[in-house]
């Protein structure tokens, strides 16, 4: 990959079922704790005010992608507490829908696999997120799901338009 992964492992999550560490495993992340990561390292998280962008991408070739590997359902104190503890960048991904098994059809609620992708595919990697979905029986379904939604989030000229293109598709289902 072109791009520098980096997984921080927290929380109470099955570690069998982390499609975090499975990326490890396939040699597409490394494993790091917070004073590891480069200082200009996106860090992905719904604990930031700043929305991922097509802007995002020279910090990202720089300095590479972080996901705080945790469980939505019990551990977003965890989440939280490392988000604010980290002084690089921080991007919340705007809405997506997810592909995988357990979260089916939610919106915003990706797995780290998906966020990786949808960053990567945001920044104009799409080469670098297909390799990374491909390691998942449910990964083209992620793409075809947002498939749209992506590209029109990668075309996006600005923050603004980002979330201009989010509240429209938030709207159209009667989110917003």
């Amino acid at each position: 990959m072109r791009v520098s992964v980096y997984v921080l492992r927290y929380g109470s999550d099955d570690p069998r079922r982390s499609t975090a560490l499975k990326l490890v495993r396939k040699g597409l992340a490394a494993r790091a704790r917070l004073s590891d990561l480069p200082r200009c390292c996106v860090l992905l998280t719904v604990f930031s005010d700043r929305v991922f962008s097509p802007e995002d991408r020279v910090l990202v070739e720089k300095c590479g992608i972080a996901v705080v590997d945790s469980s939505w359902r019990s551990d977003l104190d965890v989440i939280e507490a490392i988000s604010r503890s980290w002084r690089g960048p921080k991007r919340v991904l705007p809405a997506l829908v997810a592909g995988n098994p357990v979260n089916y059809g939610a919106v915003s609620l990706l797995s780290s696999a998906e966020a990786i992708a949808a960053a990567l595919y945001i920044s104009g990697l799409a080469e670098e997120a297909a390799r990374v979905l491909s390691q998942f029986k449910w990964g083209r379904t992620f793409l075809e799901l947002n498939r749209e939604l992506l590209e029109s989030y990668r075309r996006a000229r600005s923050v603004e338009d980002v979330l201009k293109i989010q509240r429209e598709f938030l709207e159209s289902r009667g989110m917003a």
